[in-house]
């Protein structure tokens, strides 16, 4: 691990927007701050809005400049990227916005039910090839169902056409509201000051000629979710941040 890594990590520790529990504190254990995070964090009953993966952060403190009224969370497990972004809320003393380092499969420990407004999933992996993986499948949106509250909006942006082809489809599978639907944001008129947050990754596809799609629909607590029953094409390119082989992997910039 680089020393520079080793510096961030270390600096993670004293950010007092960062929170990072030890598996012990949620392993079939609520966390402290479970159903307080308003109260005691935020210092507020605002909204909270939660971004899954949030990578460097971007879209987290961006929405956080743009919604001084609403309360922001950064979700991801990789601490060298999210530090960007926790830096950059502490340096400009951002009061309504935080990060949190932890696994997704762990946030029903973390989070109250109905304590999230909002979800926004950002370009994540598209996990073609296991769908109990993917943060749009039906294992996660039933655990967002545990903290969201009921008709809560989910946002997905992503380069993936594999991941857009099988969200909608399931969506439409179990006929959850739709606000908005494209595949390609940037050419469709569709975008505003929310929607033209660019990401790292974002500007990196684009830049290779990948359009962006997004999809926005609501999550009601009933019924119970089907995945949909549909044979979808599998991307035919690759991101290097994504895929590559495990020892190029480990010894990634980014892979911890």
């Amino acid at each position: 691990m680089g020393k520079n890594k080793l510096a961030k990590f270390a600096e993670m520790e004293t950010l007092k927007n960062v929170f990072q529990p030890r598996h012990e504190e949620i392993f079939r254990n609520d966390y402290r701050l479970k159903g307080h995070w308003g109260e005691k964090v935020f210092h507020n009953d605002a909204p909270i809005v939660l971004e899954v993966g949030c990578g460097k952060g971007e879209y987290t403190v961006g929405l956080g400049k743009m919604y001084p009224g609403k309360n922001f969370i950064g979700l991801d497990i990789k601490g060298a990227r999210m530090w960007t972004g926790a830096k950059q809320a502490a340096q400009d003393d951002m009061q309504n916005v935080a990060f949190l380092r932890t696994h997704a499969e762990m946030l029903d420990s973390i989070f109250a039910p109905e304590e999230i407004s909002e979800i926004w999933i950002t370009f994540p992996d598209p996990q073609m090839a296991k769908a109990r993986k993917r943060l749009t499948g039906t294992r996660f949106l039933s655990l967002y169902r545990k903290i969201l509250k009921n008709n809560g909006l989910i946002h997905l942006k992503t380069d993936s056409p594999f991941l857009y082809l099988y969200t909608s489809a399931l969506v439409e599978a179990n006929r959850l509201p739709v606000f908005v639907n494209t595949s390609d944001l940037y050419g469709s008129g569709l975008t505003d000051d929310i929607l033209n947050i660019r990401t790292f990754y974002e500007q990196q596809w684009l830049a290779r000629g990948k359009t962006i799609k997004y999809l926005q629909f609501a999550l009601p607590h009933q019924p119970e979710l089907a995945e949909p029953d549909i044979e979808i094409e599998k991307d035919d390119y690759h991101s290097e941040a994504r895929f590559m082989a495990p020892r190029q992997k480990n010894n990634h910039p980014l892979s911890k």
